[in-house]
Parts: C-alpha cells; structure tokens; sequence
C-alpha cells in the first residue's frame, strides 16, 4: 500500500467504479453518488440497501444533526436506505444544487458509523477526486481500487512531480519566453510554468494563477481571474525577468464542475466562501506545494510573489520558497464581481 494506491482509488472514484477504503476501524466498499448509474448501481448493490454515506456539513443542511447518530460535527454521516431512494433522491442527497428544486428530502434516519476512521478518509479520497463527497456504501465485495487512510493522508500532487518538456514560446506580453511542462504519474492534470526574460541572480516576480476556464478563456465578470492572469504577465514582462506558475487547480482547487456548482449556489445567494462549504468542500483545497516544487525543479529558491493572497505567500514559504517580496495586483471591480471581491477580502483575507 502507498500513495499510489490512492492515486489508483482517485482514477477508480472518477470513472465511477467501486472502491474499497480501509482504516484501523474497519473498511467500507463505496460507490461515488455521482458516478452512479442504473447498471453500475445494479452491479455494486444488487438488492438496493447500500446505506448513504455524506458529509456532516451536509447532514446538517438536511436537518439530521439532531440525532444521536449524528451528532458529532465533525464527523461523517450515515443515511439509511429507504425504499424510495433510488439514483435521482440519491444524488438530490449529495448535491445542495437541487435543494430549491427538491426542498421537502426525506425523513431519514442515520445510522451509527462502524468505522469512522475509514468513513473520513473516503470523503477526503472524495474531495481529492474533484466529486462530491457522497457515497453509496457496503461492506466487502469486488472493486476497482482500494486505498487506507494511510495512503489517502500520504497522497502529494507534488511528490512525483518533474520536468516533462519545455519549449520557446512567444507570447503578447512578452516574445522572450519559455514555457515548462511538468508532469505527475499520480496525477493527470499538468501543471506548466512560463519563464520570462533572462534569468539572473535577482529573485524573479512570480505569480501563482490557478486555472479558471471560464475567467481566463471564456472572460467571465463573475470573478478577476482573466485580469488578474493578463495583468501579471505584464508585469512579469517589465520585471528583469519572472515566472508564472499556471497552477491545473481549477475553482480553488475543487475542479471545474464542482466550481460551476458553486456558481449555481451563488446565485441563489451563497457567497464563494459558503458556497464551497455547502457542496462538503473546503473553503481553499489547493496545494501550494505543487507550486513550491515547481520553482524547486526550475532552481527557484526566493521570489517576488505577485499576489493579494496571504495564504500564497504562506503556503510557499511552509514548503521552503523565500518569499522576500509580495507585490499586490490592483485592479477595478464590476457590478458582476463586486461581491467576490469583498467576500475575498473579507472573509479570506485578500489584501491589496
């Protein structure tokens, strides 16, 4: 067992394939809600009794923090199979999405955890693998992937990370530049960094970018991430020379569906900070260290961090990057990002 095996358990979940989870306490044989369908289903849970395994934040929204089975805050939560719940209820279950579509869900009963060691590391494999954290769950039987707590709490986008390839790339903001591709065999997504200028002993401006599809490509108001994006290259290109880390850490690391599920809360009133939390995520899932060990295969020890995120800066400096410098990114709101930018500023501590 190691952290591959985690990795192998995250591709598994993906794909919706069966996988088994093993703590001291016990293990449990899980099928991701989200991943289900009517002949997977079929195959996983014969008889249709596999209980429903959540979050605690999302038992809580449900109304079940009342009972005595699920009374700890911190703990993973166990639904009883009802007759009625099939796929669709399941995943009206897992998905806070629905609730104004389907307010009046239950009543359910939960049910004592066997193992709630093996319970909290399958909703972390969960969170990991980009779903939400909602399972259908038995004991043992056939899988396509199993991984302990161990493995799950060893699981490091970066260990493995290295150099794939790199090439000369012009760009707009500046034609002397190169970009680096790095590349994980425990993790399919790819990072790439680009190189600016010519390099000397000055600790280079650098800019930690998370992958926004729809504000980098598609030029979304909902938040400033294609401005952001533009504006560092700039001045990255007037610096003596930079990089930018294009960081594959979609929607603060929650993945592109789970990010357009946060737009949808939005817009029934949920902030970005609640949002996440709602759909069972953390407010920030990404992993600077990714970053950090970039910079330490590119020979990068001391930066000049282009960022109005403290936890930026925390983050490289925790993994072992000098940060001598942070150099803020101001740019004007607009009606449609107005409020992201507060909550960024208010309630997870963005400065200027």
């Amino acid at each position: 067992m190691s952290a591959r095996d985690a990795a192998r358990a995250i591709d598994a979940l993906r794909r919706g394939w069966a996988v088994t989870v093993r703590a001291e306490d016990g293990a449990l044989r899980l099928m991701a809600i989200e991943g289900a369908d009517a002949v997977t289903t079929k195959d996983f849970d014969p008889v249709g009794e596999a209980d429903i395994l959540i979050s605690a934040a999302r038992a809580q929204t449900l109304k079940l923090a009342n009972q005595i089975a699920a009374a700890d805050p911190d703990m993973p939560v166990l639904i009883a199979r009802a007759p009625w719940i099939d796929n669709d209820a399941a995943m009206a279950i897992a998905d806070p999405v629905r609730d104004l579509a389907s307010p009046l869900k239950g009543p359910f009963l939960a049910k004592a955890l066997a193992a709630p060691a093996a319970a909290k590391a399958a909703l972390r494999l969960a969170r990991l693998a980009g779903i939400l954290p909602a399972f259908f769950v038995t004991g043992e039987g056939a899988c396509e992937g199993e991984a302990s707590a161990q493995d799950i709490a060893a699981y490091d986008d970066a260990a493995h990370l290295a150099i794939a390839t790199r090439a000369r790339l012009p760009v707009s903001a500046a034609e002397n530049a190169e970009i680096v591709a790095f590349r994980s065999p425990d993790e399919p997504r790819e990072h790439v960094a680009l190189v600016v200028g010519r390099r000397n002993a000055a600790p280079p401006v650098v800019r930690l970018h998370s992958e926004c599809l729809t504000g980098d490509v598609l030029g979304s108001l909902k938040c400033d991430c294609g401005p952001q994006l533009h504006q560092a290259l700039h001045q990255i290109a007037d610096a003596q020379w930079g990089v930018l880390l294009y960081l594959r850490q979609e929607g603060r690391g929650i993945g592109l569906v789970n990010k357009l599920r946060a737009y949808a809360l939005q817009d029934q009133g949920f902030d970005t900070v609640d949002a996440n939390v709602r759909l069972g995520f953390a407010v920030d899932a990404r992993d600077f260290s990714v970053a950090a060990r970039m910079l330490d295969l590119l020979g990068i020890g001391a930066v000049r961090l282009l960022t109005n995120n403290p936890g930026k800066v925390a983050g490289l400096e925790a993994a072992g990057i000098e940060v001598v410098e942070r150099l803020p990114i101001i740019l004007p709101a607009n009606p449609h990002n107005e409020r992201y930018l507060a909550t960024k500023r208010d309630r997870t501590g963005h400065q200027l």
